[in-house]
């Protein structure tokens, strides 16, 4: 009888890789879609930083628009209305940006071909009845 007990539970000795396998999958799909995508964001704005050349129109990071005057060691002076000058660090600028860009750079313009005048059924903000 003490024989079949012994028969009946065997026991073994190696390691279970399973768990240590699943660890290592899932820093793998971590560095895979977080740490690498964030990884080249940094280096494209550290190139973008880097080539940024007076005259050129940018956005730092603080949403401040305006046209890079000058540039420094580590700073770059900027135009942000006739006359007034900021110094700012390199690394807060965030984009180059061009005139008059999708981004709302610039004045608002009607597009071309919009020269025409409103006529009496059009609506307009001013008409409202409240």
């Amino acid at each position: 009888m003490g024989y079949m007990i012994l028969a009946a539970s065997p026991k073994s000795s190696g390691t279970n890789l399973l768990p240590i396998l699943i660890i290592v999958v899932l820093f793998g799909v971590l560095y895979m879609t977080m740490i690498r995508p964030q990884r080249n964001r940094q280096r494209q704005a550290q190139q973008m930083q880097s080539t940024v050349v007076p005259g050129q129109r940018i956005r730092t990071t603080a949403g401040i628009y305006g046209t890079v005057v000058s540039i420094e060691d580590p700073d770059v002076v900027v135009e942000v209305a006739p006359g007034v000058n900021i110094r700012m660090l390199r690394r807060a600028v965030m984009d180059v940006v061009q005139d008059g860009g999708v981004n709302g750079v610039g004045p608002a313009q009607k597009p071309p071909g919009d020269e025409r005048e409103p006529r009496a059924g059009d609506w307009n903000p001013q008409d409202r009845n409240i």
